[in-house]
């Protein structure tokens, strides 16, 4: 793949040096900025680290911020023989931070990144320093009709037919989920738009769907495993706008933490780091 900066990229938004990590079978493309202890960020569907950029602005004087790219998002390679499943981004994770040799963690997930970015915590929990959880979960939905509705509709034929044509997700849905459209103006969202290009290129963004209900067994796993990270220091930071990710997702967490922090945002929506990114520097920087 190329390393230069693709044209529809806004360099004043996204001033990062690019960083690519050889995977094999792919090359996956992260965000490695600044000093100090590390600050990973692991991002959902069907955004990419530019959805971090705010943070890492604002850390990164302070902090050495990481932010990668799943593969099929951003910068990463879009691979359509790739499966794509959640199970394997997260083993692409731990990858790339086993090669960077870091410890003392400040880890912020956010959407499909809780479960990628907790699955590296759970097996390595002594790396962790603290936990940022922004508007996600990490359990087995498929007893609720909520999720698989929504599973079924956006990963099932159609929507897969609807994103790989039309790219659906990020024109329509990624507007839905923000608490005021005007934190999403036409420039910044062409940065989650123009990442996929071709409907060669959109198989992940319909994958991801599909997998809240298919891949259940490996949430679930990674739920019964939470006595391992449960109590990290946890500050949850909610966006109470969110279509996706509710009130009662948000208690479940807490119910099942020790003594969390946690910060309810009555303004934003599933991208608190979008529509918040102040108060999460601010809370990270304590």
């Amino acid at each position: 793949m190329s390393k230069t900066s693709p044209q529809w990229l806004d360099k004043t938004e996204y001033p990062f040096k690019s960083h690519y990590f050889d995977l094999g079978f792919a090359t996956m493309h992260y965000v490695d900025e600044g000093v100090g202890e590390p600050v990973v960020m692991v991002h959902g569907n069907p955004v990419w680290s530019f959805v971090y950029r705010k943070l890492i602005k604002g850390l990164s004087q302070h902090y050495r911020c990481i932010a990668p790219d799943h593969i099929g998002f951003g910068l990463s390679s879009k691979q359509a023989d790739w499966d794509y499943l959640p199970i394997n981004h997260a083993a692409n994770l731990d990858k790339l931070l086993n090669s960077l040799n870091i410890n003392n963690i400040t880890l912020v997930v956010n959407d499909w990144g809780g479960p990628t970015g907790l699955s590296y915590a759970i097996k390595y929990p002594e790396k962790i320093k603290r936990l940022i959880v922004l508007n996600t979960w990490m359990w087995n939905v498929d007893n609720d009709p909520y999720y698989i509705k929504f599973s079924n509709l956006m990963g099932g034929t159609v929507g897969a037919f609807l994103n790989r044509n039309f790219n659906v997700f990020g024109k329509v849905i990624l507007k839905q989920v923000f608490a005021d459209k005007k934190n999403l103006p036409p420039a910044i969202h062409q940065h989650y738009l123009k990442q996929f290009n071709s409907p060669a290129e959109r198989k992940g963004v319909y994958v991801f769907p599909r997998e809240i209900v298919a891949s259940g067994a490996w949430l679930e796993g990674l739920w019964n495993q939470r006595d391992k990270i449960n109590k990290i220091p946890t500050t949850f930071i909610w966006g109470m706008k969110d279509i996706a990710f509710r009130q009662q997702e948000l208690d479940k967490w807490v119910a099942n933490w020790t003594n969390p922090k946690v910060i309810t945002l009555q303004t934003a929506g599933h991208y608190p780091q979008e529509e918040a990114a102040d108060l999460i520097v601010g809370e990270i920087k304590g």
